[in-house]
């Protein structure tokens, strides 16, 4: 990978049921689908946006 592309890593820690439908979407969105699994993405607005939306279901770490 180059070294001047930022990457985010999510990880899935809380799940999705009772909450509303376009938090589920953004998880589907992001390749999480069951609690602790990990994706580690490139970097961008839209992505980092999904990932606020659903702050409280995932933990993420930018390098």
């Amino acid at each position: 990978m180059n070294k001047d592309k930022k990457t985010i890593i999510v990880t899935q820690i809380a799940s999705p049921i009772g909450r509303q439908s376009y938090q589920k979407r953004c998880l589907v969105g992001l390749g999480l689908n069951k609690i602790n699994r990990t994706k580690v993405l490139s970097y961008s607005e839209s992505i980092f946006g999904m990932v606020k939306k659903v702050k409280h279901l995932v933990k993420y770490e930018i390098k």
